[in-house]
């Protein structure tokens, strides 16, 4: 378990850094043109969230 809190603590703030380009990315794309791709956004977006609250859930369980 100790390594899960030892990746989580630095890898956190990179998934962080990249699910808010990918947020300011996917808000531009959209805010130009509605019928924009969109479709690799999501993807990274969706890992680096849910690998963010996964170890921090963990964090807060142990």
């Amino acid at each position: 378990m100790e390594f899960l809190l030892h990746v989580a603590l630095f890898l956190n703030p990179i998934l962080a850094i990249v699910f808010c380009l990918n947020l300011v990315a996917l808000i531009k794309n959209v805010s130009r043109d509605s019928n924009a791709s969109t479709s690799k956004n999501p993807f990274w977006m969706t890992i680096s969230a849910t690998y963010i609250i996964f170890s921090i859930t963990w964090m807060f369980l142990l």
